[in-house]
Formats: structure tokens, sequence, C-alpha cells
């Protein structure tokens, strides 16, 4: 009904058009989070084979620590795809896919690999996992202007991260 009313508003007095990249345009984007989250998933792999290692005999501390470590894979795995598929479909314009073509592949790697890490123990999907999100950061920075460069994490499993350079 509202909706109604405004367009028939609109068509008497022919409101200007306005343009916003989200809901509420905050300008606030930064591939950061996937990128933490996406390490977090190789840490928690990493935890679960640690485990494996130390507890041969499969004692309840065991099945406490694999089960929590399983949970915030998947929870960061999901993290993941969540801020990708927000930033390409709130930041990414028809500009940045014409200079970037490989965006839309890149983005639904992302996604598949979010998914392999959520369902398998797989290290090396973890890694590609972290390694495609990174590819994803230094194309938003890229599209923001700022150079980046790439410095291991300051924490375990100690991998590269891409990171802006301020």
């Amino acid at each position: 009904m509202l909706h109604k009313m405004l367009s028939k508003l609109d068509s008497t007095v022919s409101f200007d058009e306005v343009q916003a990249h989200c809901d509420i345009p905050c300008g606030i984007y930064d591939p950061i989070t996937a990128q933490i989250a996406a390490l977090t998933v190789v840490r928690m792999v990493d935890i679960i084979e640690e485990q494996e290692k130390m507890h041969p005999e499969k004692n309840l501390e065991y099945y406490n620590t694999v089960v929590r470590a399983i949970t915030v894979k998947e929870e960061h795995a999901e993290k993941v795809k969540h801020e990708i598929r927000v930033i390409w479909g709130d930041f990414i314009k028809a500009a940045q896919i014409e200079k970037y073509p490989e965006i839309h592949g890149l983005v639904h790697e992302i996604m598949l690999l979010g998914s392999k890490s959520r369902q398998t123990i797989d290290r090396e999907a973890a890694l590609k996992l972290v390694e495609k999100v990174n590819r994803f950061a230094e194309i938003f920075w890229e599209v923001k202007g700022k150079q980046t460069k790439r410095a291991e994490a300051p924490y375990k499993p100690s991998l590269e991260l891409v990171y802006p350079v301020l």
C-alpha cells in the first residue's frame, strides 16, 4: 500500500533517483574478516590432526576437542562464504567485473572450497580457501586504489595473508 502511494506521488512530483550499494550505504567493507575465518578453518584442521596424534585411544578429551574444532571449522567456513558474498554482491560493480573478469569464477571457487572445508577435514582444501580469499582481497584492495603486501599472520597456522599498504 505504501509503495502504491509513493509510486503515485513519484509520478506526480518526479523524485530524483537515488542509488546505494547496500541496504545501509555505510561504505565499510574489508575482506580481512573472510581471511581470518579462512585461516581459522586451517587452524581447526590442524587441531583435529594434532588430536589424532595425541589421543590414539580416543578418550573423552579427544572427542570434546575434536567436536568443538569441527563446529568452529564449519562456522568459519560458512563465515568466509558469507563475507565474500556480501562484498561481491554489494560492492563489486560492472566496472570491476570488466576489469577483473576472473571475479565471478573466483567467488564460485571460494564458495565451493568453503563447502568442501565444511564437509571434510581436508587441509589442502582449507589452504586453497585461504589462497583464493587472499586473491579476492588483492582484487578488492586494487579496486579501492590500495597497494597490497603479503605478510605472515601473527598466529597459528602462520600463513601469509594479503594486507593493504596503508
